[in-house]
């Protein structure tokens, strides 16, 4: 099943650096991992935001929540999901 995830970072400006930056490089490690495994399929970044669009492409909706709080900065995340379905007018 493919879903597009809009993922919206708010880390807390008190937040000590250094535990920001260990939680970034837990979060590159774990995205890339998942990138690699096929179930990460695309990840763009928001211009001017925190933020970025991402298409999943996982079994299930527990498949899919598995997969984003396992997300090192899932705690300071907004997440909206939309799963997406074939469209008839679609080439591929």
């Amino acid at each position: 099943m493919l879903y597009l995830v809009r993922m919206d970072v708010q880390i807390p400006a008190d937040l000590n650096p250094d535990t920001a930056a260990d939680i970034k490089a837990r979060e590159k490690q774990y995205s890339q991992d998942l990138q690699r495994s096929g179930q990460w399929r695309h990840l763009w970044r928001v211009v001017g935001e925190y933020a970025n669009y991402s298409v999943f492409d996982v079994e299930s909706n527990d498949a899919l929540h598995a997969c984003l709080s396992g997300l090192p900065l899932f705690p300071y995340m907004k997440i909206q999901v939309t799963p997406l379905a074939q469209h008839p007018s679609a080439i591929e």
